[in-house]
């Protein structure tokens, strides 16, 4: 396997492609030497402030609701310590290794901008237990959202000084001790400001809204492909898609599905073969015809929540903060609303995009509306079932992904004694989000497979190029018509297809021009 470049942390914000480099392809993260060295400067300003007699907030104070209560100097140490041991608060199942990864990462870089008031040690330590790929233990739940991501990136923090659970590169679980001892790396004793830092930030929605957003550009490509499969078999016209009527109306986002629908169905002899004025399906349905609405209405939330997202990564969420000026002021910065608000927006698109998807499936199944195929894509009518309940697996994740799309960022609940009276639910918005990716991921894989079949039946016309390439993909790991068998296994298989990406990049490779 070739070994990945590092990403360089600390000297410009890191882009979405640094983050899925390292917390899912295990790139190496390199701190720059600058950055350590304005890391070591701000460190100074706090030890000037520990000195002062007058309390200063994360300081030589306590927190959140505690903050008027002043910490003799004695007292700090058990002061950061306890923080991040009662912080540390998850529960439920762990969650994923990438998300893990993402919480230290994009806690990393706000430690290595120099506004954060920690020592060297810290930031040196963050980017160790990245490399040696020691991933501590994070529970479901535990995070509001504000201040930040206080509970996960608590059991980041209590890894950092040797306690709790981690997860080594092996995936093995053992103490947080025996992983640090094992790679020389020295646990952390925690002074004045640097608990607070490593707790206030929006981190954890954060790293998985850029996860989603790399995995819906690719799921969007798949779903006008899966598009482009329904729309072929069912003897649907193309000329809806035609680029003088996409420019009738300027929507950026369904200029860019239709031109891949052009592509995807351009050279294709099964659309060919009806093609002409003798054509009477000028008028498909809503779920054919408009694919690219409805996806490219998917497309423009992307953008946005990508034009959110980079904004948020070039970001330094803490509180309190060290001013360039070397002021500490206390802030607002670790609310998430941005991102919880942009969150929740993508899974109404994601249930969206699943739930015309889902109709397309069921169009191909119903000797109505299908135009010559036999129901339900069976062998022996009567005798096999064909493809019937696996559009009940994708009716069932669709109706699923409408519930996920309640949003989260509406439901506020209050906490710390109602000194943080108004939080985000950013994490469990994120959290939804993640879910209801993979059930769009698999109500595509249901039409693909459908398409597949529906093709197959269409002998002796032909796929174009693209469609019939996925066809072929599919046949890899799926068999074409034929009497019932076990079905699952090959929605499993064909699933793993749409998100590896594969289906994507074959679909691409053989696009029309």
């Amino acid at each position: 396997m070739t070994e990945l470049a590092p990403v360089l942390v600390g000297a410009a914000p890191l882009s979405p492609a640094d983050v899925v480099a390292v917390v899912r392809r295990n790139a190496p993260v390199q701190l720059d030497a600058d950055a350590l060295a304005r890391v070591a400067d701000t460190r100074r300003v706090i030890d000037g402030l520990a000195a002062d007699p007058n309390p200063h907030y994360g300081v030589s104070t306590g927190f959140g609701a505690l903050a008027t209560t002043f910490i003799a100097p004695d007292r700090r140490m058990q002061l950061q310590a306890s923080l991040i041991r009662s912080h540390a608060a998850g529960t439920g199942a762990e969650v994923e290794c990438e998300v893990v990864r993402g919480l230290q990462l994009l806690r990393l870089q706000t430690l290595a901008s120099g506004r954060t008031g920690v020592r060297p040690v810290v930031v040196e330590t963050y980017a160790a237990l990245l490399n040696e790929g020691i991933t501590p233990v994070v529970r479901e739940y535990g995070s509001l959202g504000c201040s930040g991501d206080l509970a996960p990136l608590a059991h980041i923090a209590l890894a950092a000084m040797g306690e709790g659970e981690v997860r080594d590169a092996s995936g093995a679980l053992l103490p947080a001790t025996e992983a640090l001892a094992a790679a020389g790396i020295e646990p952390l004793t925690l002074v004045e400001k640097e608990g607070l830092a490593l707790i206030n930030g929006t981190d954890g929605m954060l790293g998985m809204l850029v996860l989603a957003l790399h995995d819906l550009e690719t799921l969007l490509l798949t779903a006008d492909l899966a598009a482009a499969m329904s729309v072929e078999s069912q003897l649907g016209t193309d000329a809806v898609f035609a680029a003088d009527l996409m420019a009738l109306r300027a929507q950026t986002g369904q200029a860019e599905s239709a031109a891949n629908l052009r592509a995807f169905l351009g050279d294709s002899p099964m659309v060919a073969s009806h093609k002409g004025p003798d054509d009477g399906r000028v008028q498909d349905a809503y779920s054919l015809r408009c694919s690219p609405q409805v996806h490219g209405a998917a497309r423009d939330t992307l953008a946005h929540a990508t034009l959110i997202a980079g904004r948020e990564l070039a970001s330094v969420i803490d509180n309190p903060v060290i001013t360039l000026d070397g002021r500490i002021e206390s802030n607002g910065n670790f609310h998430g609303a941005p991102v919880a608000a942009v969150l929740d927006f993508l899974a109404i698109s994601v249930a969206d995009v699943a739930s015309v998807s889902e109709r397309r499936t069921d169009r191909a199944l119903d000797p109505a509306r299908s135009h010559g195929l036999p129901p339900f894509l069976a062998d022996e009518v009567g005798v096999d079932s064909g493809l019937m309940i696996a559009q009940y697996a994708a009716a069932g994740i669709v109706s699923e992904l409408k519930r996920l799309a309640v949003p989260a960022s509406v439901d506020s609940i209050p906490s710390s004694a109602m000194q943080e009276d108004h939080v985000s639910m950013g994490w469990a918005a994120a959290r939804k989000l993640r879910r209801a990716i993979d059930g769009l991921g698999r109500v595509l894989a249901i039409e693909i497979l459908t398409g597949a079949r529906a093709l197959d039946l269409r002998a002796p016309l032909q796929a174009g190029p693209a469609t019939g390439a996925v066809r072929d993909l599919v046949r890899t790991v799926a068999d074409g018509p034929g009497p019932d068998r076990f079905l699952s296994p090959e929605m499993e298989a064909v699933t793993a297809l749409v998100q590896s990406g594969d289906v994507a990049r074959i679909a691409k490779e053989h696009a029309h021009g």
